[in-house]
């Protein structure tokens, strides 16, 4: 009987699980992807630093793709929308490249982007990285500051 039972749950594990692997989303689909196509010849770290478009995605999705890249063409769109969300486009401007070589050390740019403040709460939260371990040097520190609360404020 407890053989019985343990059978039953195992199956109904396993099944819950395939079931869960069907439902993924759109963004983790992409993020699936990357981690099986992209980061089988480099690492995160290339594409972190990127902030490129659609159609600059697009452009270094094929050319990976034309020097071997593995990817179904049902997944491209998938991977390049996964790109543009969480690597996409950032403004111009003084703080952009530290941003790109310091805040994408920990975080990904939809979380930078998504995050709002004032030039007050991003000074708090620039202080608080600092105490994290963030390597920002004191020159850089009023650039990005400058930045930030140019570019994320509240709307």
């Amino acid at each position: 009987m407890r053989a019985g039972i343990w059978l039953g749950l195992t199956c109904w594990s396993a099944l819950a699980a395939l079931g869960a692997g069907q439902t993924l989303s759109r963004s983790e689909r992409g993020e699936q992807i990357l981690g099986q196509a992209c980061t089988r010849c480099h690492d995160h770290r290339v594409i972190q630093v990127q902030a490129l478009d659609k159609n600059a995605w697009t452009e270094v999705v094929d050319s990976m793709v034309a020097m071997g890249a593995t990817i179904a063409a049902d997944d491209k769109p998938i991977l390049i929308d996964y790109l543009v969300e969480r690597h996409g486009p950032l403004p111009d401007g003084p703080g952009k490249e530290i941003l790109l070589n310091t805040c994408t050390m920990c975080h990904d740019l939809s979380r930078v982007k998504s995050h709002t403040g004032t030039r007050d709460q991003w000074e708090e939260t620039l202080i608080s990285m600092l105490n994290e371990g963030a390597p920002l040097s004191d020159e850089e520190f009023p650039v990005i500051l400058n930045y930030l609360a140019r570019n994320f404020r509240p709307r």
